[in-house]
């Protein structure tokens, strides 16, 4: 079946099989918010994005992803609770190393009572075996919220594959059709929308997929001709 980004909550997941990596999508909680598991095809190495909730169909996830169910690494995009309600969990079942943005990590700490080991800033690379993801620093939602970033080789081994296509894990600070929220604070909106113009828009091309931590999937070549509108509308 061919990958769509569109999962419900009680669903099955959705599997998205590249070059290298697979990635896999589940939807959990009643916000109904996106998982993603990035699994290393050559070492069954994983990285989970956002514990967020029913951490026993997150463990299954993992588990299922890959024959040894190793997780290496649990990266939370952000502060906010609905991200991390399945964290003590599955760490505590796994051992995983838990990452976040640096200045999230303090809230994180408190609200999971689980120790955030890697304090994320923009520009620093996380490795897993040979899996690697820029870290894309996104203020805005929160102060230390954190997308990432996947680039595939650009060696096309499947027919209709684009070379070198970056996969982009946003969190809540890129959606389709707008930034995350700012709860209406120009000042957060403006922090915000700069930093995915600067760091996003005008440094990735438009074949650049978008998973966000909410809803359907999108590309930027989608949303790139509505920034001045976002700008306008301020939100």
């Amino acid at each position: 079946m061919t990958y769509s980004g569109a999962v419900t909550v009680g669903g099955p997941q959705d599997v998205r099989r590249l070059d290298e990596i697979e990635v896999r999508k589940l939807a959990v909680g009643p916000l109904a918010n996106d998982v993603y598991l990035v699994t290393s095809r050559a070492s069954g190495r994983q990285v989970l994005v956002d514990a967020a909730d029913q951490p026993d169909d997150v463990l299954a996830l993992v588990r299922g992803a890959s024959p040894a169910g190793r997780l290496d690494l649990v990266v939370t995009t952000h502060r906010h609770a609905d991200h991390s309600r399945a964290l003590a969990a599955v760490v505590g079942a796994t051992g995983a190393t838990v990452a976040a943005g640096t200045d999230d990590a303090d809230a994180i700490e408190d609200l999971t009572g689980v120790r955030v080991e890697r304090r994320l800033r923009h520009g620093d690379v996380l490795t897993v075996a040979d899996v690697t993801l820029e870290v894309v620093a996104l203020r805005g939602h929160t102060p230390g919220s954190v997308a990432l970033a996947y680039r595939e080789p650009d060696v096309v081994q499947e027919p209709g594959a684009v070379a070198g296509r970056l996969h982009l894990f946003t969190g809540d600070s890129l959606f389709p059709g707008g930034v995350g929220s700012t709860e209406r604070d120009p000042e957060r909106f403006a922090r915000l929308l700069t930093d995915v113009t600067e760091r996003v828009f005008e440094r990735f091309d438009d074949a650049t997929w978008v998973y966000p931590g909410h809803g359907a999937d999108t590309i930027l070549g989608a949303e790139r001709p509505h920034l001045h509108d976002w700008r306008e509308r301020g939100w």
